[in-house]
């Protein structure tokens, strides 16, 4: 059975982590995959929402550890060289989330951990269940976050929440991460399926060229400057204005209807 498993309906790519026996605890074959599967659906034009989650009761709880146990045996030298070339791995994961024309959404029940966490906070979305929770265990075993969690959670929660998420390994409740803006949606655990359905089809039948688009711009807003980031939107908003979907969107609107937009 793969580590990871995917589906695909009315628009929108399910990427599901198949280890409950591990909590999901991500392998390595499970990071290929994905990477794999992130890379189709962002060149994908039948793809026009991707959501991931996990099987059973938790999303994802963090790095295979009892693997990681079973390198302790090498010289320092090698150690380090095996985990820079092993978090490495994990970037092109983070690039196509970050770079995907198209919503992603996080569906988050049970733990978040680790690089459970780190794909929520790369997500574009998250909608979470009541009886979720959200830890950056690093410290723990002790080593640092990775999977961009230290580029998106000062960005999302600012430097004090940051640090003491980090520095203190704490678990962080459902409600807690919505009150910090962690999460969008909190819904009950028996809902989150339909819920996290809900929401996906909502996307995925809306105007997907803009969601990239403007997705493009929200991201790049956090490193540009003020006239760098009103040149981009001008040239978005003109891109986006010479495709069908503004005419549909305009037209609808004159004729006080609601549009349907083909994601072009």
């Amino acid at each position: 059975m793969a580590d990871l498993e995917l589906t695909h309906q009315d628009g929108i790519t399910t990427l599901i982590f198949n280890r409950p026996e591990a909590r999901n605890a991500l392998s390595m074959e499970m990071r290929s995959m994905l990477c794999d599967a992130l890379h189709d659906a962002e060149n994908d034009p039948s793809v026009r929402c991707v959501v991931l989650k996990g099987k059973g009761e938790h999303f994802l709880a963090g790095g295979d550890v009892k693997g990681m146990s079973q390198t302790l045996a090498q010289p320092q030298k090698e150690l380090k060289k095996q985990f820079v070339l092993r978090i490495h791995e994990l970037n092109p994961i983070l690039f196509a989330m970050r770079r995907m024309p198209k919503p992603v959404i996080s569906s988050v029940r049970g733990a978040a951990a680790g690089a459970g966490m780190s794909f929520a906070l790369a997500s574009d979305l998250v909608i979470s269940s009541e009886d979720a929770f959200y830890i950056l265990a690093h410290c723990h075993i002790g080593t640092t976050p990775d999977g961009a969690a230290t580029f998106y959670l000062p960005r999302t929660v600012g430097i004090k929440k940051a640090m003491e998420i980090t520095l203190l390994g704490g678990r962080v409740d459902a409600q807690t991460a919505k009150e910090w803006g962690l999460i969008n949606f909190l819904v009950p655990a028996d809902s989150i399926e339909a819920e996290t359905d809900k929401l996906a089809r909502r996307l995925a039948k809306g105007p997907t060229h803009v969601y990239g688009k403007a997705k493009a711009l929200v991201y790049r807003s956090m490193e540009s400057e003020f006239e760098s980031q009103l040149q981009a939107e001008a040239e978005s908003f003109a891109d986006c204005a010479s495709r069908a979907d503004f005419r549909e969107g305009v037209t609808a609107f004159v004729e006080k209807r609601k549009a349907v937009f083909t994601g072009n």
